[in-house]
């Protein structure tokens, strides 16, 4: 009977210790490496709005771009308490620039006026795809980070994505939706072959998990090797992703408790905490 006690005993306790870490998972905080708070022309949810939103969600961290900027100046003006901004610009002032801005010249004059207001950590979100990543705007942007130490928040396809690092192999990349539908395999590749320099980002990205919402065996192996390479975000960029940003999230949370616990803390805000923390 003693032996059978101890071993309910112990089953009690392990099960108790699991029990505690899938909640102490599930109050992680998480950074948002992926919002917009576009104003274009007026956003749909006020400031205040937008801030509760994070408040509630456990967010205590954003990569903010808008289109035009000015959302990103008024996240970083707000100084909300508990919560990192960190501002990336976006080379755009509307919609249409997505189509154009890699040739344009004036868009590298944007990059230029919106980077002397001393805060911003990066530029993006752009579309790229293909051969347009040779555009002579691109390449100066790309150059331009590279002089600053800025990051480029890249939604590009793989074409781009290699052209990108080959106009200046010092670029520093966080891979929107980290390619949508490139093969984990693929993913593992770039990361090995770009050690330092890629990040991905996982807004948007199929086929994390499968069926009943369990990690597919081919992303717990990535996130079992590269765990200190991928970033959350909720890809705000219609108000339909607001109205859904509470499910954003709990859909994040409930696959980061299926990982362990040191896993799921970096991809949940470590990462972000660690690339863009500021140099003392």
């Amino acid at each position: 009977m003693r032996i059978r006690y101890g071993l309910i005993v112990s089953f009690g306790l392990l099960a108790a210790s699991f029990a505690g870490d899938i909640r102490a998972q599930n109050q992680i905080e998480l950074f948002d490496a992926h919002m917009h708070y576009n104003q274009e022309p007026n956003p749909f949810y006020s400031l205040e709005q937008i801030l509760e939103i994070f408040k509630r969600n456990g967010v205590t961290g954003i990569l903010a771009t808008s289109r035009p900027n000015k959302g990103t100046h008024q996240l970083v003006d707000a100084k909300a308490p508990g919560l990192t901004v960190v501002p990336f610009i976006r080379p755009y002032r509307i919609r249409s620039d997505m189509q154009s801005w890699f040739n344009d010249p004036t868009i590298y004059d944007l990059v230029k006026e919106e980077y002397a207001r001393g805060y911003y950590r990066g530029v993006g979100e752009f579309h790229i795809y293909g051969k347009s990543a040779h555009g002579e705007t691109a390449k100066k942007i790309v150059d331009f980070a590279v002089e600053r130490n800025l990051y480029l928040h890249a939604h590009c396809d793989e074409e781009a994505l290699l052209i990108l690092f080959g106009h200046n192999p010092k670029a520093k990349i966080i891979w929107a939706h980290t390619g949508f539908s490139t093969p984990p395999q693929r993913v593992a590749q770039l990361m090995d072959e770009h050690p330092g320099a890629l990040w991905g980002e996982l807004s948007y990205r199929s086929g994390i998990t499968q069926g009943g919402g369990t990690i597919s065996p081919e992303w717990k192996a990535l996130f079992a090797k590269y765990s200190d390479r991928f970033l959350l975000g909720s890809d705000t960029w219609i108000n339909e992703r607001w109205f859904a940003y509470d499910g954003i999230m709990k859909e994040y949370r409930g696959w980061l408790a299926q990982l362990p616990a040191d896993q799921a803390t970096r991809i949940a805000n470590g990462n972000a905490k660690r690339l863009f923390a500021k140099s003392e």
